[in-house]
């Protein structure tokens, strides 16, 4: 399928997916028609057996996304936004692959937001990121970022960023734990990529099912995430992968995944 507003590529050998955002001339900030384009693309990747990661970047060297296309903005109760939200990822929590954002410039409003919704961030060196909503006179609450944020990283740091709207670079945002890798640009994708390899090498619904229970458990008590039972766990508990896995340790061989 052809889409106007993002690229798909899809690398089935590698178990790999690369999604961009594709609106250079706006910075890739979104509207609703970009949304709905990536809302079916996140929608392919869940459903096919053989995209295990996905990396999700922006088309361009300016930015990753600046945000919410404000030209375009009609209001929470637009009935052309997808349900999951803008980028077709904020408000989707059933995904259980990871996302890796590899961004590669402004990553602002939205845009930051869309990067907090992936499992992994990892920034060109020229990356800037922020929620600058106050500074236009909104409040982002019902795109995540204001909650996300303060999960993510230190309350007074986030607070910070939010109360002021003021966006941090690259290093920045490494030395506060809310990027994992910062890369020359030039080095961004392949970094990415590095990073997806590593988690296919791990068995895919064991990756699954560490998203899965590890969110699922982060808003409770101690005792009671470890003593809650998560489908993706159970689901991995009786795969062919799990029995592999042993195998492969025994013989002393690298595993042959099969997500089954």
């Amino acid at each position: 399928m052809a889409y106007e507003f993002a690229t798909y590529e899809r690398r089935p050998a590698e178990h790999v997916a690369i999604v961009t955002m594709n609106r250079p001339a706006s910075m890739n900030a979104l509207h609703n028609p970009a949304s709905q384009e990536m809302a079916a693309i996140w929608d392919d990747f869940a459903a096919d057996p053989e995209l295990w990661v996905a990396i999700l970047t922006g088309a361009g060297e300016r930015a990753f996304s600046a945000g919410m296309d404000l030209k375009w903005q009609q209001g929470a109760g637009d009935p052309d936004r997808p349900p999951s939200g803008w980028g077709g990822l904020l408000t989707r929590f059933d995904l259980s692959k990871p996302i890796i954002a590899a961004v590669n410039g402004w990553a602002m409003g939205g845009g930051l937001e869309i990067a907090l919704a992936c499992d992994v961030i990892i920034a060109a060196e020229h990356a800037q990121l922020g929620l600058p909503e106050v500074r236009v006179g909104t409040v982002g609450s019902d795109s995540g970022g204001i909650h996300r944020l303060p999960r993510q990283i230190p309350q007074k740091i986030a607070q910070g960023m939010m109360l002021t709207g003021r966006p941090i670079g690259a290093a920045e945002a490494h030395r506060i734990g809310l990027v994992n890798e910062v890369v020359p640009a030039d080095q961004l994708l392949p970094a990415a990529l590095r990073w997806a390899g590593w988690m296919v090498e791990a068995a895919p619904l064991a990756v699954r099912g560490a998203k899965e229970a590890s969110r699922a458990g982060l808003d409770l008590p101690l005792e009671a995430a470890i003593l809650r039972r998560y489908r993706g766990v159970d689901r991995n508990r009786d795969s062919a992968d799990q029995e592999e896995g042993r195998q492969a340790f025994e013989e002393k061989r690298p595993p042959r995944w099969t997500g089954r």
